[in-house]
């Protein structure tokens, strides 16, 4: 038996798009819905396999789709096993404190008057989508393929946000690499990068089941919901095309970092370089001087220390404003 407490979110039957009141167990819920205008719509978070077990005898699931929806870690797809639906869904929640993307699962099992989820992870809950279409039994009524658009529209929606929060991580980093303060967000870049190509992984792969859904005949898919299919599939492709955006984006700054760092790194040599020609012309002549000969230029002059002197400095004057001119110091 299923630990309702634990792991069924919600279980509830669904006459001609209205809730049917009362409390039901998988088993009870099957056999009340077993008339035209009928479905159960069963809620499951992260099951074991013992915990799935009474659901998959009583619908019928297959065994390799169970397999999935229980361990989860899945790519994006839809895959069809008879008359029924297997449909994998990456859920996606930006956390700006840690400019780190949370993922999740929502596995969906599909058939004539039943509805299975089941949800890895705490990124896209399902009761608001539940309240939502629950006002809606008009559009309701249309069953399994109604739910079906319900979730992939929330999860589709929750990728808004992910997006707006990479959007505004990567502005960030963009004007701190072209800022003048001597930072190097290589880190943070590299990071933000693996956090899109991460992103991308549950975006891109959904397109195609999507567009199945939108425009192939399926059995368990109402044609009235067919339309709602290409809305969705519509906003997916545009968040797509921000992410391919992103990935190019950073891999620009990027290159623009480690640009501006070599071109950082000339200028310190060539600073350092200029400093150390300057410092070489008072060593040298010091160096000169303390051989110790007795015939040298000066030597028994009376001015010939502060000469030597206001040599080095007029020398070193001369070099610093030349390597100045152009811009070494």
């Amino acid at each position: 038996m299923l630990r309702s407490s634990a792991v069924i979110v919600d279980c509830a039957v669904y006459r001609e798009g209205k809730r049917v009141p009362g409390d039901f167990s998988p088993e009870s819920a099957f056999k009340s819905s077993r008339s035209d205008d009928s479905f159960v719509w069963i809620g499951l978070h992260e099951p074991t396999h013992e915990e799935f077990e009474v659901v998959r005898l009583e619908f019928g699931l297959h065994e390799l789709a169970v397999e999935d929806a229980v361990k989860a870690h899945q790519r994006p797809k839809l895959e069809r096993y008879g008359d029924s639906l297997f449909v994998v869904l990456k859920t996606a929640r930006y956390v700006d404190k840690e400019e780190a993307i949370q993922t999740g699962e929502i596995l969906l099992f599909l058939g004539e008057g039943f509805v299975v989820a089941v949800r890895h992870g705490e990124a896209s809950g399902l009761k608001e989508v539940r309240k939502n279409l629950e006002r809606r039994p008009d559009f309701l009524s249309y069953g399994p393929s109604a739910v079906l658009y319900g979730i992939l529209d929330r999860v589709v929606d929750d990728y808004v946000p992910v997006v707006a929060g990479l959007e505004d991580d990567i502005e960030e980093v963009e004007a701190e690499v072209f800022s003048s303060t001597r930072t190097n967000p290589a880190e943070r870049i590299y990071y933000l990068k693996r956090e899109v190509l991460e992103f991308r992984r549950a975006t891109a792969p959904l397109q195609l089941p999507l567009n199945q859904l939108a425009i192939q005949p399926i059995s368990v898919i109402r044609p009235e919901v067919r339309e709602y299919f290409r809305d969705v599939s519509d906003h997916l492709l545009r968040v797509n095309e921000q992410v391919e955006a992103f990935r190019d984006l950073l891999t620009s700054i990027l290159e623009a970092n480690m640009t501006q760092m070599n071109i950082r790194q000339n200028e310190d040599m060539r600073r350092i370089s200029a400093w150390v020609a300057i410092a070489v012309v008072p060593t040298m002549i010091a160096g000169i001087y303390g051989m110790n000969f007795d015939h040298m230029p000066e030597l028994r002059s009376p001015f010939g220390y502060p000469a030597v002197l206001l040599g080095m400095l007029a020398v070193c004057t001369g070099m610093y404003v030349f390597f100045r001119n152009r811009d070494w110091l």
